[in-house]
């Protein structure tokens, strides 16, 4: 069985990971330490400094106990706002410090839509626009057509971790446009791991989320990822 550490900034939807190891029982570990947080806040001076090398540093270090074979950074924003050089950066410290392949949520999104031949996406997200164009804008770095951008100014993670189930497919369909292949979810404080099914179900075509495209890019880091239920499209065309 392989380990993928988690290093997760603050409390909001870090169970989604242990909900999700207990129910594909004996096929990956996903330890998570929670990584300092200055301001939980959807603000680029806040996130910044939610990513910076020293507190990635630290969760690694906490990480080592549990022999990781590969450590993601749990994290869109707090990736995605450093730009590609800047992300690439950011893994390439975790993955020092970790001694173990490592990448990130945001990287995860661009190497998570090419495996899925996606070219078109749709982008429903948490934050603020300023953040969102961020996040768009680091998309389109990697090849990846934005198409529609919805943005629901939520301002901190702990809020996101309150939306449930109706919330999430709701801010799904309206994030949606007729000309995207795929709905990309950014946000790793929103509960999604239980529901990729149900979101899929709502559009009708691939739904990408956070924390779904993070465990898969922690597996990819390390070989074929398997084939893990209730994951949507993403883990049914790795395993083929």
């Amino acid at each position: 069985m392989v380990t993928v550490g988690l290093l997760y900034p603050g409390h909001s939807a870090e169970d989604d990971f242990p909900a999700l190891e207990a129910r594909v029982g004996g096929t990956v570990r996903l330890p998570v330490v929670i990584t300092s947080v200055g301001e939980d806040a959807h603000r680029v001076d806040a996130l910044l400094d939610l990513g910076r090398a020293e507190r990635l540093a630290d969760g690694a270090a906490q990480l080592a106990s549990e022999k990781p074979d590969a450590v993601m950074w749990a994290c869109t924003s707090g990736s995605f706002v450093f730009g590609p050089e800047g992300a690439a950066e950011q893994v390439a410290g975790v993955a020092a410090a970790a001694g173990v392949p490592a990448s990130s949520t945001s990287i995860a999104f661009v190497d998570a839509a090419k495996h899925l031949g996606v070219r078109r996406v749709a982008v429903a997200a948490s934050y603020p626009e300023d953040v969102a164009q961020h996040f768009v804008a680091f998309l389109r770095a990697g090849g990846v057509e934005v198409v529609a951008m919805g943005s629901h100014g939520i301002i901190t993670a702990a809020e996101v971790g309150t939306l449930d189930r109706e919330d999430v497919i709701a801010m799904v369909k309206a994030g949606d446009h007729p000309d995207a292949d795929a709905v990309l979810v950014p946000d790793t404080a929103m509960h999604t791991l239980e529901i990729i099914g149900d979101l899929e179900a709502a559009v009708g075509k691939p739904v990408l989320t956070a924390n779904q495209v993070t465990v898969w890019k922690g597996l990819q880091l390390l070989g074929p990822v398997p084939a893990l239920p209730g994951l949507g499209a993403l883990f049914e065309a790795s395993s083929r």
